[in-house]
């Protein structure tokens, strides 16, 4: 369904573009998600195999994850109940709109992917800005889980040895650093290596699982609190008016399914952009009462002094918290192969196109590149972690960028369809389009340039 948009743009081609890169090049398909070859005679004719509802749990997999840990801290930043609520329900009008659009220019451009939509509608210089965005965005979330890790492992640690987590333990294989190589050593790295990832549907139903545990140890743990957990100052407005905007990289962060969201849509028997637009408006709201119940609850329990990692506030010793601290750890444990994959696969295709090999050609080479990009990415992504021990600072950068997903992108993309449209006259409904477009693109840069900076220049220097 390409009605009005046949023009769209043609720089798509500008690096010699071949079928062989772009199925190569073809990834961050939701573990769950199984689409028709590209080459299909139609699209939107049955030929997926998702049901509506199965798009909204996949959908609802996709924005959850550990960033809910973050939401109690966000609602401080944001001031309070009040603010918090209100800033996600703005946010969410955006959110759910940049999924819309991007279903409705993936039927437009006959693409599949979030990267190949961007490089098809806006031409090469969009597209391989949202590529090496997509690149450098895995990346960072590679580096929160592993610290992730650490947070949670430093805590279940000091349960079992009977030392306070916050005092240096004299033994060398309960320091941080230590646990946190090990672990990823072990386990990690053998799971990064493999050209395919064939256990994505079983992590998938593992952080499901996981995500919901902590949500409701958070909300429990509030109704009927602990004696020794006692909120030290509990905010109802903001310190300042820019410490709001300070919160939106943790909601960014949170509800930040677009990249998936392209091949879930036309995974679908019935890929109809109205239908997608219910789809996605019942999965965010689910994630909405998941993170804003987190939020809360997390948020009243503790007051202003929540850690940036909610489940760092509780104690060691408590059973119930350290069940969701080994939920989360399997979780991550799961998520980052996933996410490393998906970076590799947009370094691979950015190879590809810039050399012009087909993959025939490339066989030979393709796995000592591979093994390169992942010990490479690995060893960088401890690197960071192991020296950057604050969850928050890798947020606010990789969070700004999660709102170049949400908002720019799509801006980006509705405005070029639309003015690729060729029409006589030109209606209301299409100025008003294109306004929102450019909103969409102001809003997401603002967003971007705000929290980058401030990350930059306050967190990271301080």
């Amino acid at each position: 369904m390409a009605q009005g948009t046949g023009s769209i743009n043609s720089d798509y081609k500008d690096w010699e573009w071949s079928d062989d890169a772009g199925e190569r090049a073809r990834l961050l398909q939701s573990p769950s998600v199984e689409t028709v070859p590209k080459n299909s005679e139609s699209q939107g004719n049955g030929l997926g195999t998702t049901s509506a509802l199965g798009a909204v749990f996949i959908v609802v997999n996709a924005a959850l994850g550990a960033g809910l840990l973050n939401f109690p801290a966000a609602f401080s930043m944001a001031g309070g109940v009040a603010s918090g609520i209100t800033l996600q329900m703005c946010m969410l009008i955006f959110i759910i709109g940049g999924l819309v659009i991007l279903a409705y220019c993936s039927q437009a451009s006959n693409e599949r992917t979030y990267q190949e939509v961007v490089w098809a509608v806006c031409g090469k210089v969009p597209g391989v800005l949202c590529e090496v965005a997509i690149a450098v965005y895995t990346f960072g979330t590679c580096i929160a889980f592993l610290i992730i890790i650490g947070d949670q492992e430093d805590k279940l640690i000091a349960a079992l040895v009977k030392e306070p987590e916050e005092v240096g333990s004299s033994r060398w294989y309960t320091d941080r650093k230590f646990t946190i190589s090990i672990t990823a050593f072990l386990l990690i790295l053998p799971l990064s290596i493999p050209k395919e990832i064939g256990f994505q549907k079983y992590a998938s139903s593992l952080s499901v699982i996981g995500t919901w545990y902590v949500t409701a140890v958070i909300i429990i743990k509030y109704i009927w609190p602990d004696k020794e957990l006692v909120p030290v100052e509990i905010p109802t407005s903001p310190s300042t008016w820019t410490a709001v905007f300070n919160a939106m990289p943790t909601i960014c962060f949170g509800f930040q399914c677009h990249v998936s969201s392209v091949p879930v849509f036309n995974s679908m028997k019935q890929p109809e952009v109205k239908t997608w637009g219910a789809v996605v408006t019942a999965a965010m709201v689910i994630a909405l009462f998941v993170y804003t119940g987190t939020g809360i609850c997390g948020f009243l329990t503790f007051g202003a002094g929540v850690e940036q990692d909610v489940l760092m506030s509780y104690p060691s010793d408590d059973i119930p918290v350290a069940l969701a601290r080994a939920f989360i750890i399997l979780c991550v444990l799961t998520s980052y192969p996933i996410l490393h994959f998906c970076g590799r696969a947009v370094l691979e295709g950015l190879w590809l196109r810039y050399t012009g090999i087909t993959v025939e050609e490339d066989v030979v080479r393709e796995r000592r590149r591979r093994l390169l990009q992942t010990i490479s990415w690995f060893l960088l992504t401890l690197l960071l972690a192991l020296f950057i021990p604050d969850i928050g600072k890798v947020i606010s950068v990789i969070g700004g960028l999660a709102a170049c997903f949400i908002f720019v992108f799509p801006g980006l993309c509705l405005i070029q369809a639309k003015l690729s449209e060729i029409q006589e006259t030109r209606a209301i409904s299409w100025w008003a389009q294109v306004s929102y477009g450019v909103f969409m693109v102001t809003l997401g840069a603002f967003i971007f340039g705000q929290t980058t900076a401030n990350a930059i220049f306050v967190d990271l220097t301080a």
